[in-house]
């Protein structure tokens, strides 16, 4: 029995299964395009735009906006005269009023233990963990996303991102999986060819802010 006949005569849906898995790697795979993506045959990813340290009034079009924390690789070191966690304050106010209402912060989970442990200047910690199940953590107020797409804190890296993402980032794409199969090619065996139509690129440069370790 060739391997068509088994698909056939299977006591469940094959095609559905592979749809379910396939839709994982999928779903991998257009992540990462989103941040680190070339725009060929892919989306474009926000980390590929060049950024530069310019508010929204002066910076040219097609950049965006980062904010540096003065520290090469770290958030700057705690003095009488400089909190850690000023930064994102920084980054916050760095958006225009009508991004805010639905602003995320966006960062890996490293990246986010480290976030953790920041504390304003009366002592007090800038991350809340929800206390309703499901809730996402809110950082200065705002929900807090985990991705592990986004990169580690290293020297120069643009690890946490900040903004409406709706406004700031257009996806097009054309729903689920498309399945093509193929039982001549190869026979007995039958091949089966996934894809998805997805694309995506920055499409409001005001909307999106960057956080800058250096």
């Amino acid at each position: 029995m060739c391997i068509r006949d088994r698909i056939d005569v299977a006591s469940i849906d094959v095609l559905a299964w592979l749809s379910g898995k396939v839709g994982d790697a999928f779903a991998v795979t257009e992540g990462t395009a989103y941040h680190d993506g070339d725009g060929i045959v892919k989306p474009r990813g926000i980390l590929t735009y060049t950024t530069a340290a310019t508010a929204d009034a002066t910076r040219t079009w097609g950049q965006l906006e980062h904010i540096g924390t003065g520290a090469s690789g770290a958030f700057p070191t705690s003095s009488t005269s400089v909190n850690p966690a000023d930064v994102l304050v920084d980054v916050v106010g760095a958006l225009k009023a009508q991004y805010r209402a639905n602003a995320r912060w966006l960062m890996n989970s490293l990246t986010a233990a480290r976030v953790r442990k920041l504390k304003d200047a009366e002592g007090r910690h800038v991350w809340l963990d929800s206390l309703v199940a499901g809730q996402p953590a809110t950082l200065l107020g705002y929900p807090v996303e985990i991705d592990e797409s986004m990169p580690d804190v290293s020297a120069g890296s643009l690890s946490i991102a900040f903004g409406d993402f709706q406004k700031g980032y257009t996806i097009i794409e054309r729903p689920g999986a498309k399945f093509l199969t193929d039982p001549y090619t190869d026979k007995p065996n039958v091949r089966l060819y996934a894809y998805r139509r997805v694309g995506g690129a920055i499409s409001d440069f005001n909307a999106i802010k960057l956080l800058r370790f250096s």
